[in-house]
């Protein structure tokens, strides 16, 4: 007489292949969300370093009509608000906004004239941590780098 053996059909996933599946999903889970982050911040430095040559560009402008850059007071407002001593402002100012645009982290830019660097005026970002000095991402931004 021949025995007969029964096989036992197995259904549904083991511990260990619950684990393996959870560790794998959680270490591309990382990888994607480290990528998505690191390009965030650098579209953020990317967008400061467009607006810092078009503010340049329009405080360059604004002497050349003007000739005289905007005082510390005025700041970069002189560029989309008409100082009330200069008469030969642009009409609609030197911005294409009626507003100037904050850095890619929402900060304002900071404007100085005649700094240590010999240049006539430097405006400035401060970076993603909004202080002075810094590496990476949270290092300052200059119009007078190129």
């Amino acid at each position: 007489m021949k025995e007969s053996r029964r096989r036992q059909v197995r259904t549904g996933f083991t511990m260990v292949e619950l684990m393996a599946v959870l560790i794998i999903l959680g270490l591309l889970a990382g990888v994607v969300v480290k990528n998505f982050v690191g390009q965030t911040e650098k579209a953020k430095v990317t967008t400061t370093k467009a607006s810092l040559r078009q503010l340049a560009s329009a405080v360059n402008q604004f002497y050349m009509d003007t000739n005289r850059y905007p005082t510390e007071d005025e700041g970069l407002y002189a560029l989309v608000e008409q100082p009330s001593d200069v008469t030969n402002w642009q009409p609609g100012g030197y911005l294409d906004t009626t507003d100037v645009p904050p850095d890619g982290w929402n900060n304002e830019f900071i404007y100085e004239l005649y700094p240590e660097s010999g240049k006539p005026f430097v405006i400035k970002s401060l970076g993603a941590d909004g202080q002075e000095g810094g590496e990476g991402y949270n290092a300052d931004l200059l119009s007078t780098d190129r």
